[in-house]
This record gives structure tokens, sequence and C-alpha cells, in this order.
């Protein structure tokens, strides 16, 4: 196989993928690339001879020796391909999404001379190697397959430090933003020209027209990075202008902006080629400094102001749809064409590469809001919040909705405050009042629009202040406010009203936890719940003689939300009297994930007692698998606790027995784990469990699972022994798939139990771990394992709802729905005896 297969497959006009590219040769590279295009599959790549030897494996690799994949080899790819990332337009060859899974350096198993080895491997059906990458790492082979197709082999993982013995399935490591994206590609219909939907698109929701705009995420930990570009955040309305035989100004949500900004549109009209161009609408005043307030009703009279549309992106141009071009060619697209139309009303957004702080410092002596950062090599996603951009603000800025408004006092006209309130799950949560920061023709046409909104319904469950004088409206006008901080009751401190956000939908709006950055690039953390000092990125702990330093306190671990490692040892802190009751004296596997959720982490079991702190306590426990004894974590006070979690522990996973009595586990559990399927399905699962459970004299507790499932315990007070736990589990396993037999199954392996409900009985096993009660889970949202009511059980729970940000405030208001878990022991001879045959 050569280039010269490559090569003719590809037509390099429509397709950015690399045609050629020279090893550097001080390492042999490798690469993995998820490519979703007719069929999801991975690309393993290797450096052999100057190029990429190329497989495709349809399941992708496997860290688990036990896996055998299929691997068919395929034209050889050029050198350069290994940093390739995007979208493969329709209609060509290899049409999809691809995105790197893994990359790093290899080297063979068999001499110092390894790509003579490698090659004289891969030329006898035999290749042996040893991965460095950031997910696959040691000992791998490609064996040919003689006796099957001449291109098939099989990718198989060696025993070694990094092989696992659990399911492998490299799709649990893709963040929900690749996949959704490889679907929608596939969904995606031929692209019509801009110009046709522009006459067929009025003012209509954001799902409905041609195009979308792409957001970033909010962030608080600033780098520079020679890989990534950096902009002034601007102040204004975000719009997509549309350029054909009409000009169109659409706002994010959709709305149709006609001729309110019409010296814009005027500028948009000379330019001669059709075009859909993202930006933003600024007014800025003589000294050029952002006035927000007057675009909710601009003035094209007012001589001290000016109207500019600051554009940064380029989606369509001629014909081409430009989203599956890397940021900085679409830049250079946009930047030639704003050339060509020279205009005082449309001014490209000006970037620099890789120097994120001093860009920074520029914002600050200014009075920017802030500044974004976007991966040079970014696809446009459409309509996504994407991590691929992020935006880093100087001033405390919160979007919320208008609930009501309260009387005038004095001498002022229309009304006194806006009466806040921001969405949390199905309601609304009170946020603040909002009395000052309006202009004398906002006041008055704030108060037109909301008039027009009076229903006298209160939207809040808490008391409001000034509730007697409140006028309530619908909630559904957006306004942007400036504050000082959040007050340890959720409410705004020093709130000032900045301007509606015509912009956005009241959908849109979400609490915003992260404080603006300083010059040093540096941010404090929101919400704060403990009175740790979270100025700085570290700081110690003491217990007595026991002292914990926490570092790496604003490292993002859920990069998507803007969630650091500092908020999540502010939960466990909070959160410690609750679950340390569950971890007492129970051995711990660490699952550790240092950099956040988007690393797939790694289990430790056996502690190095020489690297651990002296008052760590730990319990040898023999393991039959190895024949050895394995020190694991004992976690019985704070100290210990706050420890685990600085070593980038996310979850917490005891055993369901102590080291005391490893043998006897204290519960019984039955994971309810869903695989494609209605979670009204879930709920009645658990609902058929509890009944079968009381029928036999036993009172079960229900948690959430953190993730997708329900889990259900059993207190056992270690009377019996996991043989017997096992066997019971799964003869009540067994009574309720009778119950159910069309959603649950009994089969453990996957394949098997698509579209079902798996009734995990196997959860009862010496040495099996499970996410503790009151654990926080490395899923998307910093969910939470959260003990239940069963009257909570019913067809609105949703599991996303429990987060680290809402567990404490909910036991507050609720108590604990597992505070009698220990009091009650089940009798498991007894229930034996209670079941009635059918």
């Amino acid at each position: 196989m050569s280039l010269e297969q490559y090569i003719q497959k590809r037509d390099f006009k429509n397709t950015s993928e690399p045609k050629s590219g020279k090893a550097n040769r001080k390492a042999l590279r490798f690469v993995v690339q998820r490519h979703h295009a007719s069929h999801l599959h991975y690309d393993f790549r290797l450096e052999i001879e100057g190029v990429l030897k190329s497989w495709a494996v349809p399941k992708g690799p496997s860290l688990n020796p036990k896996d055998k994949r299929l691997a068919m080899m395929v034209e050889d790819h050029p050198f350069d391909y290994r940093k390739f990332e995007g979208m493969i337009p329709a209609g060509n060859y290899g049409a999809g999404v691809v995105t790197i899974f893994d990359e790093g350096t290899y080297e063979s198993l068999e001499a110092k001379d390894h790509e003579k080895a490698l090659k004289k491997g891969l030329y006898s059906g035999n290749l042996k190697f040893r991965l460095k990458g950031k997910i696959l790492k040691g000992e791998f082979a490609l064996v040919k397959l003689k006796s099957e197709e001449q291109n098939a082999w099989l990718l198989i993982k060696h025993k070694d430090e990094y092989a696992v013995s659990i399911k492998f399935n490299s799709e649990d490591l893709i963040t929900p933003d690749i996949r959704k994206a490889g679907i929608d590609f596939k969904k995606k219909p031929v692209e019509k020209n801009p110009e046709e939907a522009l006459v067929k698109t009025p003012s209509k929701p954001v799902g409905q027209i041609p195009y979308t705009p792409m957001m970033a995420k909010l962030s608080s930990e600033v780098f520079d990075d020679p890989e990534w570009v950096y902009e002034k955040k601007m102040d204004g309305y975000r719009c997509l202008a549309y350029k054909g035989d009409q000009v169109k100004l659409i706002s994010r949500n959709g709305i149709d902006f006609k001729n309110q900004y019409k010296p814009v549109q005027l500028a948009l009209r000379n330019i001669a080629k059709k075009a859909v161009i993202d930006g933003e609408l600024v007014i800025e005043d003589k000294k050029g400094k952002s006035q927000f307030q007057e675009l909710q009703n601009y003035d094209s009279e007012n001589k001290s102001h000016f109207l500019k549309y600051y554009v940064f992106d380029l989606l369509y141009l001629d014909g081409h749809d430009l989203r599956g071009l890397k940021l900085l060619q679409r830049k250079e697209l946009l930047k030639a064409l704003i050339r060509e139309h020279k205009s005082k009303e449309i001014i490209y957004n000006e970037h620099v590469v890789g120097k994120a702080k001093g860009l920074l410092n520029k914002a600050e002596k200014e009075g920017w809001e802030g500044i974004i950062a976007k991966s040079a090599n970014s696809l446009y996603e459409s309509g996504k919040r994407s991590g691929q951009w992020l935006k880093f603000k100087l001033h405390q800025t919160q979007e919320a909705l208008i609930c009501g408004f309260t009387l005038p006092a004095g001498s002022r006209k229309y009304f006194g405050a806006l009466v806040l309130g921001i969405p949390e799950g199905k309601k609304i949560k009170y946020i603040g009042n909002c009395g000052t920061g309006f202009t004398e023709a906002s006041h008055k046409d704030l108060f037109g629009k909301m008039k027009a909104l009076v229903n006298n319904m209160k939207p809040f469950i808490e008391g409001v202040n000034q509730n007697k004088s409140t006028t309530w409206i619908k909630p559904e006008l957006v306004c942007d406010i400036n504050y000082t901080e959040w007050t340890t009751d959720g409410h705004l401190r020093h709130p000032v009203f900045k301007g509606l956000r015509m912009d956005k939908a009241p959908q849109e709006v979400k609490p915003e936890m992260i404080k603006p950055l300083k010059s040093d690039g540096s941010s404090d953390v929101l919400p704060k719940v403990s009175t740790r000092d979270q100025n700085k990125d570290e700081t110690k702990k003491t217990f007595g003689k026991k002292i914990v330093k926490l570092t790496n306190l604003n490292k993002l671990f859920w990069k998507d939300e803007g969630i650091s490692k500092g908020q999540l040892l502010n939960y466990y802190e909070e959160i410690s009297g609750f679950i340390l009751p569950y971890l007492k004296d129970h051995p711990l596997s660490l699952n550790r994930h240092p950099n956040g959720i988007d690393d797939s982490g790694f289990y430790q079991k056996d502690l190095d007692l020489d690297k651990v702190p002296s008052w760590i306590k730990s319990a040898p426990i023999h393991s039959e698998s190895t024949n050895k004894n394995i020190d694991y974590l004992i976690c019985n006070d704070l100290a210990t606790l706050l420890w685990m979690v600085n070593l980038g522990c996310i979850e917490i996973n005891p055993w369901l027995s102590t080291y005391k009595h490893p043998e006897n586990p204290d519960f019984l559990v039955i994971d309810l784990d869903p695989q494609s399927i209605d979670f009204k399905l879930v709920v009645e699962a658990a609902l058929v469990t509890k009944e079968v459970m009381e029928s036999m004299g036993l009172i079960s507790f229900i948690k959430t699972s953190g993730s997708r499932g329900l889990h259900l315990f059993v207190n056992l007070g270690a009377k019996y022994d996991y043989g017997l736990v096992k066997m019971f589990a799964e003869y009540l396993a067994k009574l309720i798939h009778k119950k159910l037999p069309d959603t649950t199954s009994i089969v453990r392996t996957p394949s098997k139990r698509k579209n079902l409900i798996y009734l995990d009985f196997l959860q009862n096993r010496r040495g099996q771990t499970i996410a503790s009660v009151y654990s926080a889970r490395p899923k998307p949202g910093a969910t939470v394992s959260t003990p239940l009511y069963w009257k909570e059980v019913n067809n609105e729970l949703n599991t996303a709802d429990y987060t680290i940000f809402n567990t404490i405030e909910r036991i507050k208001q609720s108590g604990d729905p597992w505070k009698d878990l220990f009091l009650v022991k089940a009798d498991l001879k007894k229930a034996l005896k209670l079941i009635k045959p059918d």
C-alpha cells in the first residue's frame, strides 16, 4: 500500500486533509483517530517508513487483553495526517467527522533498531510494540489473520501494568459534543444556498434558521498556547449576518433585527460575495467605550454614539460551507473579504496567537469586558457551547430573568426595582432585586415592555424583598446585570442593570459560577461553600497533627462547565459528615482523574506506603488473583477524604465490606444499569424491585448512581458472606426480571442487553466497588450519587438534577433520606421463606 492510493481517493480542493508531510525522525509517532463516517470506527496509525501505516478498527482499541479487536489495514496516510481533525465534507471519500482519540510516541518490543524490527513485523504479519499515549499505554500487538481477507488483522493488548480486566469501550471516553457532531453530520442534508434560505427565513426559533452561532464556555484558567488564538470579548448583541440578494441580521435566538441597525445592513449590501458572517453588534462612544444599554433603543441620529459590527468568523462564502475548515483558515478568508470591502461599520476583530496573558493585561487597562480564547484548529460547531472556544471575564456579570418590578419611591417614575431570577430545573430561583443602572430612556422603555407582560403570578416559592409592592410579570425578558459577588444565600450583591438581552431566550439563562479574572490571569472560584482562601491556587488544611496540602485549586476538572478542583474539594468538605459513615473502615479503590473528567483516568488499589503521609490509614488485604497482599486506603476522617480528592479522586468507590470483615458485606446492592432506554422504565424497575423486596420483608433504600442508573441498598450488618449474598441477589434479580421480561435483563454481555435495564447483581462480590452515597461522579454537570426518598422515585425524576452545587442545600431543606439505613438489618433466610411460589 502507498500514498498513491490515498491521493487518488481525495479531491484536495474539497477536503482539508493533508496531502503530504515528513517525519522528524526524533521518535516514532502513533495516532488513533475517531472517524464518524458512514460507519463509526477508529483509525489506528503507526509511523513506519515515513508514512502512517493505517488500520480501521470498528470497535476501537481496548486496554483489556481479552479483547481481540478486528483491524482492517487500509491505504497509507501521510505523516501530517496524525494532526488532522475536522470535517470531511459530504460527497468526498470518508465524509464525516474526524477527531483525535489518542496520540503519542511508540517503539518496538523486538530490538533496539525499532524501525527495522517494526518493518520486519509488518511484512511478517506480527507487529509488537509499546505505546506511550495519554490513554493507550504499554504493550500491544497487531497480528495478521492469514486465513481471512488479505488485509484483516487483530489488535491485541498485552498483559502488563496498564492492562485492565474490566469492560473497555472507547466510546465511554468520548465527550457528548463529539458524539453529537458525528451524528448531526450524518443527519445533515446538503446545505442550501444561504440566499435561498434568506428569502424563506423570517424570524424563527434557533433550530430552524440555516445557521446557529457557536458559543464559548465560561472559564477561569487563562493559558498561553501557540495553538490557540485570543481576541477581545465584545459587549454587544451576537448575531449572524446573511448576505445574499437580501441582507439579514439574525440574533443567536432567531430574532430578525430587520431595519433596527440599518447602517450595518447598508454596509453589508456593499459586500460583493454571498456570505454568512459571525460577529457582534456594538455601540461605542467617541472614546471607543462600549455602551451596551444604547443597543436596546438604537438611535441613528445620535451623533455621539457609533454602531459597529465586529466580525470574527466566516461560515459560508460563495456556495461553500466553511464550517469544516479550521478556524485560522476561516479567519484568513474573512479578513480578505473585509479588507476588500472597506467600511467604518464592519470591522474585523483582530486576534493574537499564543499570548493570552499579555492580551489580558491590555484588556484590563482599556476596560474591556474580557477576552475570548479559541483553538486555532477548531471547526465551527453550530449551536454548540464548545470547550474549543473559551471566554474569560474581567467583570462580574450574570444574565437573569425579569420576574417582576416594585413600586417607584420618591421622585422616581415608572418602577422602583427589578425582581430577578434564574432557571433552576423546572423552577425559577430568586436571586435578588436590582434598582440601579437605568438611563432615563431605558427606564421608560423597560417599563413599557414589562407592563405588557403583567400576570400577577409569583414564580418563586421563596420570599422576596418588597414582596407586597411587587407586580409580577411573565418571566420572558432577559437582562444583563453587573454585580460584586454572590451572597451565601444565592443572591446578587450590589446588582446594577446593564441592559436587556434582546439576543437571548429565557431558556438560555444559566448561573455563571466563576469569578472574573485578575490581571495575572488568576480567578477566584464560586460558589463559596467554605472559608478557604480561594485567591490562591493552593492551600493547607490542618487537622490536629495531620496537614493536607491542597494544590491546583483553580484547575478545571469540568472544562465545559467551568467547575474547578477547588469547588470539588469544597463540596467534599461540606458533605463529609454525611459521606464518611459509609466509608468508615471500607477499603477504597482510587479512581483518579488528575486532569479532570476529560482525562480517562486510572485506578489505583495498592498504596505506595513509602510515598503517602505517615498518618494515612491503610489495610493489607489478600488478593486471590495476584496471590499477594494489597494495601488499600481506609478513609475514616476528613483529612484523608480531602487528601484522596486532591489526588484527583472525583468519585469515591468503597468496597461493600470493611477490612475488619472483608468476606461479609455490609450491604446487598441491586444496580439498575439502563442502556438506551426511556428513564421512566428505569423508575418502573426500581418500584418493582422495591415491591419484590417488601414482599420478602426487606426494607430498601434508593439513590441515583450519579450517572444514568439507580442503586438499591439493603443493610445486612455484615451478617452473611459474599457467596450467600451474591446468590440471593441473583435470585432477587431473576424475580424482578420475571415481572419485567421486556425491559430488564440479567445477562452481563452488553451486546445481548441492548435497549434493556441490566439488573446487576454481580456488584455483590468480594473486591467489587460502587460509587458511594453522596459521591460526586466524573460526569457532565458534576452530578452526585444522591439518596432519594421513595416518593421522589417517579416520572419527574432526573438524575442530572443532583449536583455538587445543590446537594448540601437539599439536605438542609429535606433532610437525609438514608438516615435510618443502619437501624434495620435484613434477615435473608427469613426473606426466602416469605416468597410465595407462583
